[in-house]
Order: structure tokens, then C-alpha cells, then sequence
């Protein structure tokens, strides 16, 4: 009578290579998501650090050495919802008494100068009592005084920049109106690409008589509506970045 073969002690003694087997597994696709993580579109990242709690607006690059003060107007900037309850603070951190031209008084500069809130962010709002002569498009040497001050801010953020000029209603709805309101936002635009900040950042636009602030029919309200809006975005629908 033939002997039974004894069952081979070595299928259960394998069990543990499953087991090593599905712990490689695991280790892989863990090594994997690490790789896809680490490869991320780069510029997807930057946007997200733009709005972490920690920067906020500031930039990346500026983070550590930001002086007080600005520190404190992009703060403010960062709430544009609040901006109403403190835009006549937010003109003082903008511009003290040591940066005011001195062919410009602080109540001329208070009276020309507004901080309107935008969906997209802040606007600052400069009549061209400021910035130029009468009729002109060429800044004059206080106008640069001044947007330098603003330029020093931006320098600090990564927010995109609009900057739209205006004409008052005279002469109505002429190409003359047109072409001066783009001119002057043109010129406001090439200065502040001339203090080094990064062109890509910019957008310009002239919208003449168009969206006017005040009344056309008295002269207080003419020159109100000759203006310049530097616009800073610093509230975008995060859609916007994805590429």
C-alpha cells in the first residue's frame, strides 16, 4: 500500500510574501503621490501663497524686510470691505508729511486724492490736478513724487494693476476725450514700469467721459471726473489663475 504524501509545510510558509508584497505595494504608490505633489505647475502654487494667512498680499520675495509702514497699508489693502471705514487713515500711511511734494499742500493733496473700494480690490483715485498739466498727458515732477510713493507699495505685492484714465464731459464723446484719458493712464503706467515693477503685472485702459464720479455741469465736479484710477486687485477670483 502506497504511503500518502505529507501536504508541503511551504504554501503557508510563503503567507508572509503577501503580505511584504502589499507593504511595497503602498510604499510605491505613496513615493508616487510624493513625486506628483512635488511636480505641481509652479505657478498654481504661487497663486495659493498669495492668499495664505500668513503673507497675505505681501510678496514672497519681500516678506522678511517689509518696512512698517507699508506692511501696515497692505494689511489694510488685503480688507477692501473695510476700506470706507478707514480710507482717510490709509491716505496718511500712503502719504506723510515727508513725502508730500512741497509745491503741494495737504489739503490739496487730500481734496484730489480718493480710496474707493472696487470688487476687485482698491482703487486709488488722482485727479489730474495732481499729475498734469492742463490738457496734457506728461507727468510733472511732483505727479512722480507721488506715484513714486504708491510704486514702493506695489514693490511689496504681487496683486495685478489696472490704470484707467478719465475725461471730464466737455467736448462729449470725442475721440480727443478718449485719446487723452488712455494717454494720461499710459503715462501713469510706463512710470511705474520705470521704478522696476514687472510689466506683466499691468493692465491700461482710457474710458474718457465715461463712468464719471461727479457732476459734469459744475467745475468742481468737471475736475473730479479728470482723473486717473490705479487700481489694485488684491481680491481676484482664484478661477482666474488656474492655467
Amino acid at each position: 500500500m502506497a504511503r500518502k504524501k505529507k501536504k508541503s509545510a511551504g504554501v503557508a510558509g510563503d503567507a508572509w510574501l503577501v503580505t511584504f508584497g502589499d507593504l511595497v505595494t503602498l510604499l510605491l504608490t505613496f513615493f508616487v503621490l510624493l513625486l506628483s505633489m512635488s511636480s505641481m505647475d509652479k505657478s498654481v502654487l504661487t497663486k495659493i501663497t498669495f492668499f495664505s494667512d500668513d503673507l497675505g498680499q505681501l510678496s514672497v520675495r519681500s516678506a522678511g524686510r517689509i518696512p512698517q509702514r507699508i506692511k501696515m497699508i497692505v494689511q489694510a489693502l488685503e480688507k477692501p470691505w473695510e476700506i470706507l471705514e478707514k480710507k482717510e487713515r490709509l491716505k496718511d500711511m500712503f502719504f506723510p508729511d515727508d513725502v508730500i511734494p512741497p509745491e503741494i499742500s495737504r489739503s490739496t493733496l487730500m481734496e484730489n486724492l480718493e480710496i474707493m473700494q472696487r470688487p476687485e480690490g482698491v482703487a486709488l483715485v488722482l485727479t489730474d490736478k495732481l499729475l498734469f498739466p492742463s490738457g496734457g498727458s506728461e507727468l510733472n515732477p511732483a505727479a512722480k513724487q507721488l506715484l513714486s510713493v504708491v510704486g514702493e507699495v506695489m514693490g511689496f505685492m504681487d496683486a495685478p494693476v489696472n490704470v484707467s484714465g478719465y475725461s471730464d464731459a466737455v467736448g462729449g464723446d470725442s475721440e480727443a476725450n478718449y485719446r487723452l484719458s488712455g494717454e494720461r493712464a499710459l503715462s501713469v503706467m510706463e512710470f511705474f514700469l520705470e521704478l522696476g515693477l514687472r510689466n506683466e503685472r499691468f493692465s491700461v485702459s482710457g474710458y474718457g467721459p465715461n463712468w464719471a464720479l461727479a457732476d459734469n455741469t459744475t467745475e468742481l465736479g468737471r475736475s473730479q471726473n479728470r482723473r486717473v484710477e490705479i487700481l489694485l486687485k488684491t481680491t481676484p477670483w482664484l478661477g482666474a489663475y488656474v492655467r
